[in-house]
């Protein structure tokens, strides 16, 4: 009887408590600027704002739903599997490929919109994270795209974190040779800078 008395509590200790919360779960949903282009997975941004969240006491589960040239176009033809994976959170973070290729800022604008309505359709809370089109695409080019995620913003009443390379921009010691894509320094700027805006949203969260 002893014995049997042991063994079960060997095994009670073994299991989680059943009242465990799980962990809120986050996805970034965005291109190569989250996916980690040309670094290690560990640096790339999903990565780094988990751990830093981690170490401010959250209880989070940071997803990279980055995938590398893709446009808000290709944002919307995957968002049923971002809702899917039942998240508390998403950071939209598309439209840079957009600009690169000059597309429509009204086309965009477009995609981002049915983004975000089918997220909070699905009761998913949403921080839009703002692009801003380069100089050399023109000033009118440039102050159609950079009014579209303020506009959603308001739109939408979400939160907008209004540039993802705040802070790195056209600063090479932040960036890879190509000026585009953050080193893992740089990630941790844009994690540092951005997280309070995250942790502003998952306050709202129960």
């Amino acid at each position: 009887m002893k014995y049997k008395f042991l063994a079960v509590l060997f095994l009670l200790w073994g299991m989680p408590a059943l009242s465990e919360t799980p962990p809120l779960k986050i996805v970034v949903l965005g291109d190569s600027l989250v996916s980690g282009y040309n670094i290690q997975p560990q640096e790339a941004f999903p990565a780094r704002l988990e751990a830093q969240l981690k170490e401010k006491k959250h209880s989070v589960q940071v997803i990279n739903a980055g995938i590398a040239g893709d446009t808000s176009a290709g944002g919307l033809a995957r968002i049923q599997g971002i809702i899917d994976m039942k998240p508390q959170l998403v950071l939209v973070e598309l439209g840079g490929n957009d600009m690169l290729r000059g597309m429509n800022p009204a086309s965009m604008e477009k995609n981002l919109d049915q983004i975000i309505t089918r997220l909070k359709a699905a009761n998913i809370n949403v921080l839009l994270v703002g692009m801003k089109a380069a100089i050399n695409m023109g000033l009118e080019y440039k102050s159609e795209f950079d009014a579209v995620y303020p506009r959603l913003a308001k739109k939408h009443d979400i939160a907008l974190y209004p540039f993802f390379a705040e802070g790195i921009a056209l600063k090479p010691q932040y960036n890879l040779p190509d000026g585009i894509h953050p080193n893992p320094a740089g990630v941790d700027v844009i994690v540092g800078n951005i997280i309070a805006s995250v942790e502003e949203v998952l306050k709202d969260i129960k």
